[in-house]
């Protein structure tokens, strides 16, 4: 990404609505993990899921990879983690070394090639292990956001199944979140911020606002939990394991 886009993270993934639920999402994706878990957030950004991993599995042993080494640098101190600087299409890691695998809005990245990605992510896992992606949904969604975050590819449901489904992933499933809130993503990215030269979506927002998001958030979530699944949404979460 950006330079500038790692320190709007930094600022804000702790208590903006948009980090606050993709974290919620992935902390129950991974419910029923040993509680000393070997974990590596593949792509941790400034460590605010790392944070969260912390709190949630104290007795694990994480891990972090970062591209950016200062982004690396910031996420160690933050999660109290180690942090390596590296590329996702090359792990620095030995075979089957995780319980499970995260990467959160990374195989989306110019930068990252998604099947020597995924074929790195497959090698890491020990096996059983549980991988986690979120990705972003729907190529008509692309906008100045992507530019910003350096987003080469968005992806549709069956696109992201057959990925890992390829990579020799099983038991995959992907759905989209972020559904509730589609209607005001679309106005937001194809009217208000429609200009190429436009800002992220990644700031602080007025208190009343971001409440507001977030509470539409975990009605959707509560909505996910008792089985219904929404045909679109601004984000796909997948879920598969190494057999």
């Amino acid at each position: 990404m950006e330079h500038a886009e790692y320190d709007k993270m930094d600022a804000v993934e702790d208590r903006m609505w948009w980090y606050r639920a993709m974290h919620a999402h992935a902390l129950r994706a991974l419910d029923g993990l040993p509680a000393d878990a070997a974990i590596l957030d593949a792509g941790c950004g400034t460590g605010g899921f790392l944070l969260k991993l912390r709190r949630a599995f104290p007795a694990a042993h994480l891990a972090g990879l970062e591209y950016f080494p200062e982004a690396a640098r910031r996420a160690a101190n933050k999660a109290r983690a180690q942090v390596t600087s590296g590329t996702i299409n090359a792990l620095p890691f030995p075979d089957r070394r995780f319980d499970a695998v995260v990467s959160l809005d990374v195989l989306c990245h110019r930068a990252v090639e998604p099947a020597e990605a995924l074929a790195e992510l497959h090698r890491v896992l020990k096996p059983g292990g549980r991988l986690l992606l979120n990705l972003p949904a729907h190529e008509w969604l692309r906008s100045a956001h992507d530019i910003r975050v350096h987003t080469a590819r968005r992806f549709d449901r069956r696109g992201a199944a057959a990925l890992l489904g390829q990579a020799g992933f099983e038991a995959v499933e992907a759905r989209h979140w972020n559904s509730l809130l589609l209607p005001l993503m679309l106005v937001q990215r194809k009217v208000l911020a429609r200009k190429d030269d436009a800002a992220s979506d990644v700031q602080e927002f007025p208190p009343w606002l971001d409440a507001a998001l977030h509470a539409a958030t975990r009605v959707e979530a509560r909505l996910i939990s008792a089985g219904l699944r929404f045909p679109a949404g601004g984000s796909l979460l997948a879920t598969a394991t190494r057999p």
